[in-house]
């Protein structure tokens, strides 16, 4: 495999708008074209209600240094709002409003009742120590709640790129210092750990949703066979742009669970290349020992960051930033299925270079989902002060045994120690959560199928945005505004 030299841009190319606001805001009246929706009933639900902007001084040592941050509350038609919070250089108002904007829309199409919400700091996290990345979270969270743009019933972060259970934990106590006493602090935040009101699966939760929704792609053999594309997951060649939380949680379980070969991985300084398939476990360990994928033993390594997406293959993942398939490289991009585990990976004139030649694309706001489902697991279990199996447990232990007593009495033989603790095992939390997870995963993607075929729609992103806007109308009209 030789890296493919970066081509000369097409003219179309240099005025192609890779602002991801603007390009979530056309992606909405694309579907709002397919549907008998009052003008200015859509502009409410396509315009972010307000967005923070804060401008906030933190100590180190003997000098003060000064830090961007904003939270964007796209939509009220549900409470609270939802959305994780972000560390990155690249942050800015418009991504900030255009991610609240998907989140509205993910919420609504997986029936999880938030509104839609986003938060972010414009630093590099490489760039501080823990204690310094503590005292900017801190004082992050500390803007927040002067503001009223934190709380249970209010608005509820959660982790997002550069950030993850350590910051949430940070985020949780920060609030619970200012609200002494209250009994449902702890939901004021999720993606924490377990031992601070964390619910197990969360940190995996965008990774396995992931999965779950190739899964249910996987078979829908009518519209695979219009593709000349083989059901199911066993076997097929699988490409991951992003090793971060994302891409190494989706890549683990494709590779383990569902017998996919990863045959390439990319981050942000190259990706490594590995025909007979890499092992997933192993890479992860290596960049945890070295800082980096490169240099895998076995593999190839390329200094382009996203020459990765240019290797022939089954199914593409990215999982990395938005922008990063662009009408510059979309004839390039060789996949059959392209996953979009990202916010805001294709860009509209991408999109369409790749429809025309059949890619099944699976839209960002249904794809990485996963996480606000599991959020919002957390954020119950907060609210009930209950660990998820712990009262059905024990119940379940003993109707397996009787099940496994009376069958083994029909076999006249024992059964085998596997399928013992199988018919035995009451569901722990975790089960329960990838239960939960799995089921709703399912039911959105049916949602968009179903809508995609009944109104003939060029896409499933076409068709996503339809299934969340019908939701978001009806909570309108359930409100008593816009009847």
């Amino acid at each position: 495999m030789k890296a493919t030299a970066p081509k000369k841009a097409r003219s179309r190319a240099l005025v192609e708008d890779l602002n991801l606001n603007r390009i979530v805001a056309a992606q909405f009246d694309e579907a709002a074209t397919h549907m008998k929706i009052p003008r200015d009933l859509a502009l409410q639900i396509k315009t972010c209600d307000n967005v923070f902007f804060m401008q906030f001084p933190v100590k180190f040592g003997n000098r003060y240094q000064i830090f961007q941050g904003w939270r964007a509350e796209h939509s009220h038609h549900r409470k609270p709002l939802k959305g994780g919070i972000r560390f990155s250089p690249t942050v800015d108002q418009d991504e900030i409003m255009a991610l609240a904007a998907l989140m509205t829309y993910k919420c609504a199409i997986v029936d999880v009742p938030f509104g839609g919400s986003k938060g972010g700091v414009s630093i590099n996290p490489r760039d501080y120590t823990v204690d310094e990345l503590e005292k900017i979270t801190r004082r992050y969270t500390a803007e927040l709640i002067r503001k009223g743009f934190i709380g249970p019933g209010i608005n509820v972060p959660a982790p997002d790129m550069g950030t993850g259970e350590r910051e949430m934990a940070w985020i949780a106590d920060t609030y619970d210092a200012f609200f002494p006493g209250g009994i449902d602090n702890m939901a004021c935040v999720t993606g924490k750990p377990v031992s601070q009101g964390g619910i197990r699966g969360r940190t995996e939760a965008t990774g396995r949703g992931v999965q779950f929704g190739l899964r249910e792609a996987m078979r829908q053999e009518d519209e695979l066979k219009k593709r000349k594309i083989a059901p199911g997951l066993e076997g097929k060649t699988v490409v991951v742009q992003g090793f971060g939380n994302v891409g190494y949680h989706a890549a683990q379980f494709l590779w383990k669970e569902d017998g996919c070969r990863l045959v390439a991985i990319g981050e942000y300084d190259g990706w490594v290349y590995k025909p007979s398939g890499l092992d997933i476990t192993q890479l992860k360990e290596h960049r945890d020992r070295t800082g980096s994928i490169r240099n895998f033993q076995g593999a190839k390594t390329f200094d382009e960051p996203r020459g990765c997406l240019e290797v022939p293959c089954d199914i593409l993942i990215p999982a990395a930033l938005q922008n990063q398939i662009t009408f510059d490289n979309a004839a390039r991009v060789q996949c059959r299925i392209l996953a979009e585990a990202a916010n805001g990976p294709t860009t509209i004139e991408a999109e369409k270079e790749l429809l025309k030649r059949s890619v099944w694309i699976i839209p960002d706001i249904y794809l990485n989902a996963g996480g606000v489902i599991v959020s919002y697991f957390e954020w119950g279990k907060n609210l009930a002060h209950m660990r998820y199996g712990r009262m059905e447990k024990r119940l379940e232990e003993i109707r397996g045994e009787t099940m496994l007593k009376t069958l083994e009495q029909c076999l006249d033989a024992p059964l085998s120690a596997a399928t013992r603790n199988m018919l035995v095992h009451g569901p722990d939390e975790i089960d329960l959560v990838n239960s939960g997870l799995e089921g709703t995963m399912i039911q959105g993607y049916q949602a968009i199928l179903d809508t995609y075929r009944k109104q003939n729609l060029k896409s499933l992103r076409t068709a996503a945005y339809v299934v969340a806007i019908g939701k978001i109308e009806r909570s309108y009209g359930e409100l008593g505004i816009f009847p």
